[in-house]
């Protein structure tokens, strides 16, 4: 069974250096989900304009399977980031 390592990069980053094994990368994206659901809703405010969080899942050999980002951007800058894209709030 592959084994999956989900690494945090943030103001705190988190190694993880134990892994876990699970059937495939589906069962490792479905992990990193809830994982990182559990992470972000512990922020509790704590999260400002202009940083990042990402959690990374990587295989044994240290190959990147699956990333999740968040950016927390100024409003000036999603809006024009928005407008950039055809897309207006």
């Amino acid at each position: 069974m592959p084994r999956y390592f989900f690494n945090i990069h943030s103001a705190e980053p988190s190694t993880d250096d134990t892994g876990e094994d699970l059937p495939d990368d589906e069962a490792a994206w479905h992990d990193a989900t809830v994982f990182a659901a559990e992470v972000l809703k512990d922020i509790d405010g704590r999260f400002r304009p202009g940083q990042e969080w990402s959690l990374e899942v990587t295989d044994e050999a240290g190959k990147l399977i699956f990333c999740i980002n968040i950016r927390g951007a100024p409003r000036a800058e999603r809006a024009d980031r928005q407008k950039e894209e055809g897309r207006f709030t």
